[in-house]
């Protein structure tokens, strides 16, 4: 019996109310009952919509009109919003997205933790635009269009994206995106270029360029001119990340500074450092503030990367002990110790999910513990955490689900009370939620 055939979209548009946005960025609503995302749409609209899939479920829409706008929406600067998959809310006021943002966290509070802060913070922000110092662009080289393709990904799709600027990518790259087409398409090997890694520091920037076939040397020396004339450093990766290269030039260095601690740090390129300069700046500082770690005070840094938080706190305190998995951010951990003069920081590699019998120095006591774990949270350290006996517990976060969930562990198992929790935005213009949050053990 053969295949099934698909059943075919409709293609009348259909007239949605807009009630909420999904955890997305989407708009939410109901046709004959039966639940509808649509890109494009604001609570609060009325939208007339084309169907783009149909689950069990819910079906899923973009906007192609909208008849009844929100006061909050707002003109799109990018062209090429709605199409390109880098934004989900340019549509959106940017005093409405953190109001969203906070609304998320509050109601992962409730329904998952099932817990209330004492205290809201006021949102940690920053200019909106041109703020991604990382990004990781997609390359396809198009025979029809001409040219090579060099962005994200078109939204809902898995082809990249037509487009000639990034209104969010930091000033290094956002309007070098036809250049850098140019530049893969005057490759011998444009058709296996696979994807650009951008990195910049506070003075210098560089990619890193995926090849899935070896460069000729007429192909290092078109990419060697380009570094020159742009200032932008040129990597190589041919196969995993041990085979990332420096291509030019020899002496070239990312690095990023705290001005408030007197700190510079020094990173590779593709190595973890958060996303938005001037939002880490700030987040660093009221994660110092809330930790308040004193001249006797030992903290414990919990998926510490290259020091970016242990080094701010340990201008503070008295001891501070930075835990990492990735040998490499490690190293760069204790390389941006020693560059900046801090004695009493030191870091370890260790995997925080094995044995607390593998991790002697988490048996010892603490007056602070610092944890900025992955999406997927830190349920499997908690345990360890409280049992260092630490009174206070910074929580960043990079997905306010995993972050309700914890303290809801930490509050009703461990004795814990959430004292303030607030907002980062880290990606403005995306639905992504950075957040911090306080505990503090009962006296």
């Amino acid at each position: 019996m053969g295949r099934r055939a698909r059943r075919r979209l409709p293609l009348e548009p259909v007239e949605v109310e807009i009630s909420d946005l999904s955890h997305d960025g989407r708009g939410v609503g109901r046709v004959d009952d039966k639940v509808i995302f649509v890109h494009g749409a604001l609570p609060g609209e009325r939208v007339s919509a084309r169907l783009t899939g149909r689950n069990r479920r819910f079906d899923e829409a973009v906007t192609l009109a909208v008849e009844s706008p929100s006061q909050q929406r707002v003109e799109p600067e990018c062209p090429w919003f709605g199409y390109c998959g880098g934004c989900a809310l340019q549509h959106l006021d940017h005093a409405a997205q953190l109001d969203w943002k906070a609304q998320r966290l509050r109601e992962n509070f409730r329904r998952i933790g099932q817990v209330e802060p004492a205290e809201w913070m006021a949102p940690i922000s920053a200019d909106p635009w041109n703020y991604r110092r990382r990004a990781r662009l997609s390359a396809r080289n198009v025979p029809g269009k001409g040219r090579v393709l060099v962005g994200f990904r078109e939204i809902g799709g898995r082809y990249v994206a037509d487009i000639e600027a990034c209104r969010v990518l930091h000033p290094a790259f956002a309007d070098r995106l036809m250049e850098l087409s140019d530049l893969i398409g005057r490759l011998s090997i444009p058709d296996r270029i696979a994807q650009i890694e951008c990195a910049a520091g506070d003075d210098t920037a560089a990619i890193v360029l995926r090849h899935l076939e070896p460069l000729t040397s007429g192909d290092e020396n078109n990419l060697i001119a380009w570094s020159e004339a742009s200032g932008i450093a040129v990597w190589l990766q041919s196969a995993g990340p041990a085979s990332v290269k420096r291509l030019c030039p020899e002496t070239h260095q990312l690095t990023y500074r705290l001005e408030a601690f007197d700190l510079e740090f020094a990173f590779h390129p593709q190595q973890f450092v958060q996303v938005n300069a001037e939002v880490n700046r700030k987040l660093a500082q009221k994660a110092v503030e809330l930790m308040a770690a004193g001249p006797e005070d030992r903290v414990l840094d919990l998926f510490c990367g290259l020091g970016n938080f242990s080094l701010p706190l340990a201008r503070g305190a008295g001891e501070v002990l930075g835990v990492e998995l990735d040998e490499s951010l490690v190293e760069s951990a204790r390389g941006n110790a020693d560059a900046n003069g801090i004695e009493n920081a030191r870091f370890v590699s260790a995997d925080l999910m094995q044995s607390a019998d593998d991790l002697p120095w988490m048996k010892q006591a603490f007056d602070g513990v610092l944890i900025d774990p992955p999406r997927s949270g830190a349920a499997e350290i908690l345990p360890l955490v409280a049992a260092t006996g630490a009174p206070r517990i910074v929580y960043v976060s990079c997905d306010p689900a995993t972050l309700a969930r914890d303290a809801g562990t930490l509050v009703n198992e461990y004795g814990y009370r959430l004292e303030r929790a607030g907002i980062a935005d880290m990606f403005p213009h995306t639905a992504h939620v950075e957040s911090l949050a306080l505990f503090v053990g009962a006296e």
